[in-house]
C-alpha cells in the first residue's frame, strides 16, 4: 500500500500523476507549460534543459508529490544534452526532428556503408531526429562545442540525474537507449564507436539499467526508477502486451507493437526500439496521416475534421472506386521519399465531394495498416489494434479501423498514459526494493477505459477496400513493398 508519481516532460509541458501502487488509480495530478518558445511561434530546436527543472518544480506545487514513495520519469524522445568533464551543459538541448540534421542524417548513413549496415548495427537507420545524427550535425556545425562534449544524455536521464542530485553514476533505459542510434536493442549493447563516427572522439553514455531497478534514492528517501522515453512510457501505462498493437494518428502515423525479439530490417522500416518492460517495440512510421485528412478538408472548403467525418459517412466503403494514395509529404512506409499522393478512380459518379471525403479516411487507414503488415510480415502478431489521437474518434475513423485492420480496434479515453506509465514503473521499482514485486513482472494495474471495436460482419467489405487500395499502390509504384 502506497503512492507513487509518474512525471511526464513533453516538449510542451511536464505533467505529474499520482497514482495508488496497487491499481493505478490516478488520485492526483499537475501540470505546467514548459515556458519556451520559438520567434517563429513553433517549437524551439535549442532548449535550456533548466527549463524542464522548472516547469517541473511549478507541476510539483502545492504538496503534489506528499507522501509520495517513489518517480518515474517519461521525457520527450531524441533530446540530446551534450555535457563537458564537469558535468555542465556544453550548449542547449538539441530537441525534436531537428530539420538541420538531414545532411548530417544522409552523411552517417553513407559513413557506415549504407541503410543496411545501420540497421544491422542498431535496428534503426539514421533520421533527423536522433540523438546519433545530432551528433553528428555538432561535430560538422560547431567543433568547439563538440570538441567540449564528454557526456551525453537524453532528457529523461538528465531529469533523473538532477532529481537524485547529480551522482557520479549517469543511467538510463532500454528503451530510451534504443532511441539513440548507437545502442542496439538486439545485442543489448552501446556501438561506442558509433558515437565516434558521429561526434569524432568518445564520450562517456549513462549505464543501462533493467526495467525494474532503480536509478537511486535521494536524500530525502525518494526512490527514482530508471525514467523511459515518451513512447515506452506510453505503452506501459496503456498496458499493452504481446498480440497489440498501437497505432497513433498525429500529422504522421507510427504503428508500434510489442514483440519479444527485436527485429532486424535492411530497408530501414522498422526501426527496433525496446521497450519498458524488458520486451521489443518494433515501430514502423508513416509521414501521412491527419495531414491527409487536413489537406483534403481544405481542398473541399469544410470548416473542420469533424465535417469531413461527417461528409465521408454519407458515401460508403470503398468511395465508389476513388482511391487516395496518401504520400503528401513523400513516405516513409513504403521508402518513397520524392514521391506525391495520387487520386485514382475518377468516373463521373464518382466525383463527389463525399466520395473524396471517404477516400481519405480509408487512404490514411490503408496507409497504417500497410505499415501494420510491415510487422505481420515479420512474425509480429496483432490481435488488437489501440488508436490513439483525436481523430480516433471521429465517426468516419471507428467505421472504417476495424475491417481494414482486420483486427479488434480499441480507442483509449483521452489520458495521460505517459506519465501513468512512469508513475507504473516507479511502483514497479518501488515493490522490487520491498520484496514485494518479481523484477520479471510489472504490477498489474486497471487497464484504461475504452471503446472496443469489432471488425464483424464488415471485416469482408474492409478488406476488398484494401484490395482496391493495394491495388492502385501496385500499379503506380511497383514493388514498393517487398514484405
Amino acid at each position: 500500500m502506497g503512492i507513487v508519481a509518474g512525471l511526464d516532460s513533453s516538449p510542451d509541458f511536464t505533467r505529474i500523476v499520482v497514482c495508488d501502487t496497487d491499481t493505478g488509480a490516478v488520485l492526483r495530478q499537475g501540470y505546467a507549460a514548459h515556458p519556451v518558445e520559438s520567434p517563429d511561434g513553433g517549437r524551439p530546436s535549442d532548449v535550456d534543459p533548466q527549463v524542464w527543472l522548472l516547469s517541473l518544480g511549478e507541476a510539483a506545487g502545492g504538496g503534489l508529490l506528499e507522501g509520495v514513495q517513489a518517480i518515474g520519469v517519461s521525457a520527450q524522445q531524441n533530446a540530446l544534452v551534450p555535457l563537458d568533464a564537469q558535468g555542465n551543459t556544453v550548449r542547449p538541448a538539441l530537441v525534436g526532428g531537428d530539420r538541420r540534421a538531414q545532411v548530417a542524417a544522409a552523411d552517417l548513413v553513407d559513413a557506415l556503408g549504407g541503410r543496411a549496415a545501420w540497421a544491422q548495427a542498431v535496428g534503426s537507420v539514421p533520421q533527423a531526429a536522433q540523438p546519433v545524427t545530432k551528433l553528428r550535425y555538432l561535430a560538422k556545425t560547431e567543433p568547439e562545442n563538440a570538441a567540449r562534449t564528454a557526456v551525453l544524455l537524453q532528457a529523461h536521464d538528465w531529469l533523473v540525474w538532477q532529481l537524485l542530485g547529480r551522482p557520479v553514476r549517469r543511467t538510463t533505459d532500454r528503451g530510451g537507449a534504443s532511441g539513440t542510434g548507437y545502442w542496439s536493442a538486439a545485442a543489448g549493447f552501446y556501438r561506442s564507436d558509433l558515437v565516434e563516427l558521429a561526434l569524432g572522439h568518445q564520450a562517456m553514455l549513462p549505464e543501462v539499467i533493467g526495467p525494474a531497478e532503480a536509478a537511486g534514492t535521494t536524500p530525502e528517501g525518494l526512490l527514482i526508477s530508471a525514467g523511459t522515453g515518451e513512447t515506452m512510457a506510453a505503452a506501459f501505462g496503456l498496458g499493452i502486451g504481446l498480440g497489440d498493437a498501437v497505432v497513433s494518428l498525429g500529422a504522421s502515423g507510427s504503428v508500434m507493437a510489442v514483440h519479444p525479439e527485436a527485429l532486424v530490417d535492411g530497408s530501414g522500416m522498422i526501426t527496433s526500439l525496446a521497450d519498458a518492460t524488458g520486451m521489443h517495440l518494433p515501430v514502423v512510421t508513416t509521414l501521412n496521416a491527419v495531414r491527409t485528412l487536413r489537406g483534403t478538408a481544405e481542398l473541399l472548403g469544410v470548416p473542420d475534421l469533424e465535417t469531413l467525418s461527417d461528409l465521408a459517412t454519407k458515401s460508403t466503403p470503398g468511395a465508389h472506386g476513388l482511391v487516395l494514395l496518401p504520400y503528401l509529404e513523400g513516405e516513409r512506409t513504403p521508402n518513397l521519399p520524392h514521391t506525391a499522393g495520387t487520386l485514382a478512380g475518377l468516373r463521373r459518379e464518382s466525383m463527389r465531394p463525399e466520395h473524396l471525403a471517404r477516400a481519405a479516411f480509408e487512404g490514411m487507414l490503408c496507409g497504417l495498416a500497410d505499415a501494420l503488415d510491415v510487422l505481420r510480415g515479420r512474425g509480429v502478431e496483432v490481435r488488437r489494434v489501440f488508436l490513439l489521437g483525436a481523430v480516433a474518434e471521429l465517426p468516419a475513423v471507428q467505421a472504417a479501423a476495424p475491417a481494414l485492420f482486420g483486427a479488434q480496434v480499441v480507442v483509449p479515453q483521452p489520458a495521460d498514459y505517459a506519465a501513468r506509465g512512469a508513475a507504473r514503473q516507479a511502483a514497479w521499482a518501488l515493490g522490487v526494493s520491498q520484496g514485494s514485486l518479481d523484477p520479471r513482472t510489472p504490477p498489474v494495474w486497471q487497464g484504461a477505459a475504452a471503446q472496443v471495436l469489432e471488425p464483424g460482419d464488415e471485416l469482408a467489405v474492409g478488406q476488398a477496400v484494401r484490395q482496391q487500395y493495394v491495388s492502385v499502390r501496385e500499379q503506380t509504384h511497383p514493388g514498393a513493398f517487398l514484405l
